[in-house]
C-alpha cells in the first residue's frame, strides 16, 4: 500500500511536469496550454494511484492494476480530437493533440511510480517542442510568415492569388478574411514560403492584380 506521503509526493510531480509542458504550449498560444496540460497529467496519475493501490486489499476479488489506467489512453483521444481544427485544405492541432497523449502517459507514469521515465519523459517531450521545431524548419527549407493582403471582393481575384502563390511553392496553412468598410476584405494568410524565396518579386506580381491594393511579408 502507498503512503500519504508518497501519493502527495506524485501528484506533486504530476502537477510539475504537466505544467512544464503546459508552458511551452501556452507561450505559442496553442488551445491546451498550461492549466490543461497540468489537469491532464495530475488526473492521468490519480487515475493510475486509484488504479494501482485502492482496490488492490480487497478480500476475495480479482485484481488488474491496469484497468483504470487503461481507460486513460483511450479517453484521452476524445480530448485530444477537440484541440484539432480543419480548416479548408488545413489542418491544425496535431502536435497539441499528441502533447496532451504523451502529458497522460507521464501522467501514468507518475502514479505507477516510474518517477525517472516520467522526468526523462518530460524533458525529451520539451525538446521535440521546441528544439526539433527550429531543426524541423532547417531540414523542409521554409520559413512560417504571414501573409497580409487588402483586397477588393471581385469574383476571381483570390483564384488570382493562390495560383501566384503556388506558382512560387508557397504552402498555405491557415487564412483569416476580415470584412472591411468600402467593399475591401483584409486577408491574413499564414504561410510556409521556401528559404530562397524573392518576395519582392512575389509581392509585385500579387499587387499587379487591380483588385489588390496592397501586399505585406511578417516574419
Amino acid at each position: 500500500m502507498v503512503s500519504s506521503v508518497d501519493i502527495v509526493l506524485r501528484l506533486s510531480l504530476a502537477l510539475v511536469l504537466g505544467g512544464l509542458i503546459g508552458l511551452e504550449r501556452e507561450f505559442h498560444g496553442r488551445p491546451a496550454g498550461f492549466r490543461t496540460n497540468t489537469l491532464v497529467c495530475l488526473g492521468s496519475t490519480l487515475v493510475m494511484l486509484v488504479s494501482a493501490y485502492a482496490f488492490a486489499d480487497t478480500p476475495g476479488r480479482s485484481y488488474d492494476p491496469a484497468r483504470m489506467a487503461a481507460q486513460v489512453v483511450s479517453g484521452i483521444g476524445f480530448l485530444g480530437a477537440g484541440s484539432i481544427i480543419r480548416e479548408g485544405p488545413s489542418i491544425k492541432g496535431l502536435t497539441t493533440a499528441a502533447s496532451l497523449w504523451v502529458v497522460a502517459g507521464i501522467g501514468l507514469a507518475v502514479g505507477s511510480g516510474f518517477v525517472f521515465a516520467a522526468v526523462f519523459a518530460t524533458f525529451l517531450a520539451i525538446i521535440a517542442l521546441t528544439a526539433l521545431e527550429k531543426a524541423e524548419k532547417k531540414l523542409v527549407g521554409t520559413k512560417h510568415v504571414v501573409l497580409t493582403m487588402e483586397v477588393h471582393d471581385h469574383p476571381g481575384v483570390l483564384g488570382y492569388l493562390t495560383s501566384v502563390l503556388g506558382a512560387h511553392n508557397v504552402d498555405i496553412r491557415d487564412v483569416t478574411i476580415s470584412q472591411r468598410e468600402g467593399g475591401t476584405a483584409l486577408l491574413d494568410l499564414e504561410i510556409h514560403v521556401p528559404s530562397r524565396l524573392d518576395t519582392i518579386a512575389l509581392l509585385d506580381q500579387l499587387t499587379e492584380h487591380e483588385s489588390v491594393r496592397r501586399a505585406d511579408l511578417h516574419y
